[in-house]
């Protein structure tokens, strides 16, 4: 007899949701652009389509929920499972803003937050920690580090927008 995780349901259910999402936003901007030649997504987010943004996160679900609702935005996204492919990656792509995971293998996040910060075309790069650490001295070692924000696990998605449009200036 075979055993099913809950964890393996919740991620397949999210990723179908996230499937169904897509799929009637793709209906309506179809729709939208037949009849008037572009969609609600290319207009509202036109701005968006060149910047890149760096998603630095060793958990597959949480990588893949943040690069749908990026994707969905109108972001090109990038990742990087670890600390030291997170400078790596953030050294060849050049991202707009970096979302930053604290606990992470190889270098933890705020390592490579260091390390990141030492790179001259990336000492300005807006960094949001994302992390499950909800605690004022995680916090005020993120900043320390070079973090500009901090938002906690589980992600409010609404918020993280919000501070990626904050610190973008958009």
């Amino acid at each position: 007899m075979c055993c099913v995780s809950v964890r393996d349901v919740n991620k397949k259910a999210r990723r179908i949701l996230v499937i169904q999402q897509n799929q009637q936003l793709g209906g309506l901007n179809n729709k939208l652009r037949s009849e008037f030649g572009h969609s609600v997504k290319d207009e509202m987010h036109s701005d968006n389509d060149q910047m890149s943004l760096l998603i630095v996160e060793d958990t597959e679900d949480n990588r893949f929920m943040m690069r749908k609702l990026l994707e969905m935005e109108g972001y090109r996204v990038v990742e990087a499972r670890n600390g030291e492919e997170a400078v790596k990656v953030a050294q060849a792509e050049n991202p707009a803003l970096i979302l930053m995971d604290l606990s992470l293998p190889i270098i933890d996040g705020l390592a490579a937050t260091r390390l990141i910060r030492k790179l001259p075309a990336l000492e300005k790069t807006p960094i949001i920690v994302v992390s499950a650490h909800d605690t004022a001295d995680f916090q005020a070692r993120a900043l320390k580090a070079g973090c500009d924000r901090y938002i906690t696990k589980p992600i409010d998605f609404e918020r993280l927008e919000e501070l990626i449009a904050e610190l973008l200036g958009e």
